[in-house]
């Protein structure tokens, strides 16, 4: 199979909030693929961010595909407001969603895509049932909650053995990681089988943010 370039998704919780506009033409500048929305509700995990206004703010700035991470429980209240304000793509948590099925489908049905993410004690195994319905999955490479944290390194392994399910099960299916990516990981990342790469504090705080993503993007995967 031909190579293609990865993917990113800056995460705008790492943005200038004061000048929400300038991060994004920043992103797009650089070539960016993906807004990337991380919506926390200080239940399912311990940090608040915003709602579907901000999505809204952010969609009203660019024709980037906006990716929106509900990181929140019972995320059946808000996934229409989130797709009426401009996500082309959602994702809910697996630990999230007892009717997890339901849910994918109720995302499909509003004309979204749908996306099912995992923390990092969760094995991929869970998603196996669920995996041939999915649009995409975000592997945690950190514990949800806040940005800037560490990248934890057992998650190339579990990269890796998604990247065998997703081939015997959804090959279309892309698989996004989240959490302390920087051009130091990225390589490894992209190696055992992500497509997409969501950076926050990578993107948004680097000396040459321009410079920066083309590194992440440079690395190539294959289809």
């Amino acid at each position: 199979m031909p190579a293609t370039t990865t993917l990113l998704a800056p995460s705008i919780l790492s943005a200038d909030f004061t000048d929400l506009r300038a991060s994004i033409a920043l992103a797009e500048k650089a070539g960016a693929d993906w807004m990337h929305c991380d919506v926390m509700d200080g239940v399912f995990v311990p940090n608040i961010t915003f709602g579907p206004f901000i999505v809204q703010a952010v969609a009203a700035c660019t024709s980037m595909t906006i990716d929106t991470h509900l990181m929140i429980a019972d995320p059946d209240r808000f996934i229409a407001d989130f797709i009426k304000a401009g996500s082309h793509q959602i994702t809910v948590h697996q630990e999230a969603c007892p009717h997890l099925h339901r849910t994918v489908q109720y995302i499909k049905s509003l004309g979204a895509k749908a996306g099912v993410s995992i923390n990092p004690a969760t094995p991929v195994s869970v998603l196996e049932s669920i995996l041939p319905d999915l649009d995409l999955v975000l592997l945690m490479s950190v514990n949800p909650g806040f940005g800037g944290q560490k990248f934890i390194p057992s998650s190339v392994e579990k990269i890796a053995r998604l990247h065998a399910m997703r081939n015997g099960l959804n090959p279309g299916m892309v698989i996004a990681v989240d959490g302390g990516i920087t051009d130091e990981n990225a390589g490894d990342v992209v190696a055992a089988g992500a497509d997409a790469l969501i950076a926050g504090t990578a993107f948004f705080k680097a000396t040459d943010p321009v410079a920066t993503a083309s590194k992440l993007k440079g690395y190539s995967r294959h289809s």
